[in-house]
């Protein structure tokens, strides 16, 4: 009898440590849960229910809270509605800021993001953000089954919609082939996937909300050749029929862009379509060449 409950009398000498770091850690979430959004709507913001015309950049500045210089500098631009739009730049350029100002994620500094003619200021941002839908470059997965991470956010979706939305996704043969599934848990962050597979299930995911807007952090960058050419048959039927801004790390992926935008330290130095850029004979085709191996002393990201 003694022996029996002298394991849990042991235990107990832990049972304070462990309560501490239970509290420590709630106490951190719960800051970042109480933490208020300083990005709110305007008490008379309107509801805005499609994307009849264009998303409009106008003389668009904007910097961090750091305060360490204009990360964009007088961009203008406009993506019209139906028209795949590209960004390409070296690093920190203002690439992914830009990304970021068309669903309000920051406010610009100065100048003016628009839809429709409308600021985006004066619009809700819930409305706003469901016209578009996100490919990153990190996707973002839970600890849940392949189903529950596709339809995220969603309710009532049929098994026979979550199917096709995979099988367009080129994911279906990868999810079959799982222990369970559809109903295969993934681990935290999909670690239980490569990243093709991640990937493929993040756009399984935006085909299912079928945005009119959508904003892609083209990411085959790091993935093998096989998966690389799935992702990209993927994202290919994503952005048919759809606003699409692209921010694009290869350029063979912009070829066919309506528009490309060329930035570098936070300013357009090109715009154009690719035959008209290469014609130019500026920092565009420099880039392409870098990329494809033909000088050398630009980095493309």
């Amino acid at each position: 009898m003694l022996f029996s409950i002298l394991n849990p009398i042991k235990s107990l000498n832990t049972v304070n440590a462990d309560m501490q770091t239970a509290l420590a850690s709630a106490e951190r979430v719960y800051s970042i849960l109480d933490t208020e959004s300083t990005i709110k709507d305007a008490p008379d913001a309107e509801e805005v229910k499609v994307l009849e015309r264009a998303i409009s950049f106008e003389d668009v500045h904007f910097t961090y809270d750091d305060g360490e210089g204009d990360v964009v500098r007088g961009i203008s631009f406009e993506i019209e509605r139906g028209k795949v739009v590209a960004v390409v730049g070296e690093s920190g350029a203002g690439k992914s800021t830009i990304a970021d100002l068309i669903p309000r994620f920051f406010d610009v500094t100065q100048g003016s993001v628009k839809l429709d003619g409308k600021n985006v200021r004066s619009i809700q941002k819930l409305s706003l953000r469901d016209l578009m839908g996100i490919v990153a470059q990190e996707t973002i997965l839970f600890n849940d089954t392949i189903t529950n991470n596709i339809t995220y956010g969603q309710k009532g979706i049929s098994e026979e919609k979550i199917w096709a939305v995979a099988e367009a996704a080129n994911a279906l043969s990868f999810i079959e082939a799982q222990p369970e599934g559809f109903e295969t848990v993934i681990g935290d962050r999909g670690v239980k996937l490569s990243g093709g597979q991640r990937q493929r299930l993040a756009i399984a995911r935006a085909l299912l909300k079928n945005p009119p807007i959508l904003i892609m952090d083209e990411a085959t960058s790091s993935l093998d050749s096989e998966s690389e050419k799935k992702v990209q048959e993927a994202i290919e039927r994503l952005m048919q029929d759809r606003t699409v801004f692209v921010i694009a790390h290869r350029l063979s992926t912009v070829v066919n862009a309506d528009k490309i935008i060329v930035l570098s330290r936070g300013k357009i130095v090109e715009t154009g379509t690719h035959e008209e850029l290469i014609e130019k004979e500026g920092y565009y085709k420099q880039l392409y060449e870098v990329q494809f191996g033909e000088i050398s002393g630009v980095t493309v990201d």
